[in-house]
């Protein structure tokens, strides 16, 4: 009984929550987990420059693993913001200073004579920045001798307007850690030396501006971290943009930033899409083969932002008012739904993590062809994911939102085009 009586005073709590929880205050906390997650992942990049300096003034293994578990750890937080993608423009707009994926990494440095000497989509294709210090393209000449970070992020990165042409950010610093993943769908990471690194034993060769290329975009990652989480500090732009409009259009962009990276962007362009072509290289991570975590925590921040709940690095957890409360304000059963579909997707994302960290299975050969029992464990979550969105579409409706329209892909939408 006195359990029953606690359950009853739980909902009349939370009930009570839901009464006084406004679009305003919602929106309000919205902005200050944002500004949390990316403030965590400006310190977690931080301390992959920190180890990133100690790699290039001791290039030892020792060193090298140091960084890679430092740039591992910059994924967590990172990962999560991408809730905060498609419906906020400023996110959107900036995102692929960071985050662009797939790259062609001939265009950093040398690469295994497997990957080719020219794309026709690509003329930068094995352009090779760390071993040239002057670049001759269709009879255009760039100076590359000194690599700075405003030659790799304002002349380089998707230089001809080609967007593999990543210079820059998470995947650029993961190749230089890495190197070439050459396993296919078969075990194994990359296994780039740390004497590719060293000046008195280099191997790769051109070791001095490797360094300089990986100390470049390591800082360069803090600078963009840096001035995205101003963005959404009190008086940031990403704050104000959200804030000064019209509360329900914003409770819309929030939603549509989680719709979106649900179905198209996680669902298809980064799962589905890898199991059709059974293609390696549309693994998210896949120099370092970390994909089940950068999925798993895409789909936490799903989590974080509709339940208005985050843990920090620090171990802080921020609570405050949700799309949730609203939601169940309205409807009580949409809204117990849709967090019953979030678990459920975490909880696919969970096997996906165990496949790699307890089986030693990876996400590439999960998604090899013939690995029956692997594909079916990532279209689990892609399944769940799918289910996820349509709750996410239900509580679009449920708040009497204008209809809105989520990120598609043809790998979900039309997979005869792939």
């Amino acid at each position: 009984m006195k359990k029953f009586i606690a359950l009853l005073a739980g909902i009349a709590l939370s009930t009570s929550g839901w009464a006084k929880t406004t679009e305003k205050a919602v929106l309000t906390h919205y902005a200050d987990l944002a500004h949390a997650m990316y403030q965590d992942s400006l310190i977690t990049a931080q301390a992959l420059h920190k180890a990133v300096k100690q790699l290039a003034a001791q290039p030892t293994e020792a060193n090298l693993n140091h960084a890679k578990v430092a740039w591992k750890a910059a994924r967590v937080p990172y990962q999560q913001t991408e809730a905060y993608r498609f419906g906020n423009a400023i996110v959107d707009d900036w995102e692929g200073k960071v985050n662009a994926w797939p790259l062609d990494e001939g265009l950093i440095d040398y690469v295994d004579g497997s990957y080719g000497s020219e794309s026709d989509e690509n003329p930068y294709y094995t352009a090779n920045i760390v071993a040239n210090e002057k670049l001759m393209i269709g009879g255009q000449s760039i100076d590359t001798g000194n690599i700075t970070k405003a030659l790799l992020s304002d002349t380089l990165h998707e230089i001809d307007e080609v967007e593999s042409n990543v210079a820059t950010g998470y995947h650029a610093i993961e190749f230089l850690l890495w190197g070439q993943d050459l396993n296919g769908t078969q075990a194994g990471a990359g296994k780039r030396p740390a004497s590719d690194f060293s000046n008195e034993n280099c191997t790769g060769g051109h070791c001095d501006r490797r360094v300089a290329y990986l100390l470049a975009t390591t800082e360069l990652l803090v600078d963009e971290l840096n001035w995205i989480t101003s963005q959404w500090a009190k008086g940031g732009d990403a704050r104000k943009a959200l804030m000064d409009g019209d509360s329900k259009a914003s409770i819309g962009t929030i939603l549509t930033g989680l719709g979106s990276l649900s179905y198209g962007e996680l669902a298809g362009e980064r799962m589905k899409l890898g199991v059709m072509l059974h293609d390696p290289e549309e693994e998210h991570d896949c120099f370092s083969d970390n994909t089940h975590w950068s999925h798993y925590y895409d789909a936490m921040g799903i989590k974080n932002v509709y339940t208005g709940r985050y843990t920090r690095v620090s171990g802080e957890t921020l609570s405050g008012p949700s799309v949730s409360s609203l939601v169940a304000k309205k409807d009580a059963k949409v809204d117990q739904a849709l967090r019953d579909q979030i678990e459920t997707t975490l909880a696919k994302m969970q096997v996906l993590v165990d496949s790699a960290e307890k089986d030693n299975v990876a996400y590439d050969q999960l998604i090899a062809e013939g690995n029956t029992a692997g594909n079916a464990k990532v279209m689990d979550a892609v399944n769940a994911l799918v289910a996820q969105t349509k709750g996410i579409e239900s509580a679009v409706a449920t708040l009497g939102l204008n209809p809105i329209e989520f990120e598609g892909s043809d790998s979900l939408d039309a997979p005869h085009k792939v």
